[in-house]
């Protein structure tokens, strides 16, 4: 990304790999931070809510590495296909 005289030059094509590879490991330390926090008593709530909508994810050591593995691989193939999705678009106009 290039800054020149207030117009920013984006990249025509995004790296999908890359892209995808961030947000599945942010994802999984997200899901870390979460677990680290519920089980001290912060955000317990929010720890109930992400049960809900991971399949793996609890409280136990176990549901941790699980929920932060299925964090990692869902983020990681739609942020992929998002790329993916957008390097196309971009290709045609």
């Amino acid at each position: 990304m290039i800054l020149k005289r207030g117009v920013i030059n984006m990249p025509k094509k995004l790296q999908a790999k890359q892209l995808a590879l961030a947000f599945a490991i942010w994802s999984a330390l997200l899901m870390l931070v979460l677990w680290l926090l519920a089980n001290t008593g912060i955000y317990v709530s929010a720890t109930e809510q992400m049960a809900k909508w991971h399949i793996f994810f609890n409280l136990t050591f176990s549901g941790l590495i699980a929920g932060m593995i299925e964090a990692a691989v869902v983020s990681y193939a739609l942020v992929f296909i998002f790329v993916w999705v957008y390097n196309w678009v971009g290709k045609k106009t």
